[in-house]
């Protein structure tokens, strides 16, 4: 029998208790010139805003308030295999930036703008071959 494997919807997406306190932090930049922050973090190493290279990687906080969501009844095309219906929207985060995310734990009745929310990772879907295929998502605040 094989092992089920679990594996990051993709890489460097987030980090997990990197800050010491046991959960979850995304990973964004930083632009060391004009302070733009951004999510996910820059692979090419040049700020969108000033065009500077002088960019390092961030973890975000864990905790936002839900900016706007929608809730998808319909499956998309191909490219998402997770559970039908969802929610999906953005999450402001303290340090200004705004991420995608799907939203969890809780009916999608409950969501409203301004929610404290805060995020987890959980399974998104199992691939062919039974791995559970994880990413972070929201959920509200406790």
């Amino acid at each position: 029998m094989e092992e089920i494997k679990i594996k990051p919807v993709k890489e460097g997406l987030w980090v997990i208790n990197g800050r010491g306190d046991g959960k979850p932090h995304l990973i964004g930049s930083r632009c060391n010139v004009c302070g733009e922050i951004f999510f996910p973090r820059k692979d090419i190493n040049i700020c969108s805003y000033c065009q500077s290279t002088d960019l390092v990687d961030i973890q975000l906080s864990a905790n936002g308030k839900v900016y706007s969501y929608t809730v998808v009844m319909q499956r998309p095309p191909d490219y998402y295999k997770g559970e039908v219906p969802y929610a999906i929207g953005f999450v402001e985060l303290p340090e200004g930036v705004r991420v995608e995310t799907l939203f969890t734990g809780c009916n999608f009745d409950e969501i409203k703008v301004g929610m404290e929310v805060e995020m987890v990772i959980e399974k998104l879907w199992e691939d062919e071959n039974g791995d559970e295929i994880i990413t972070y998502k929201f959920k509200p605040k406790i």
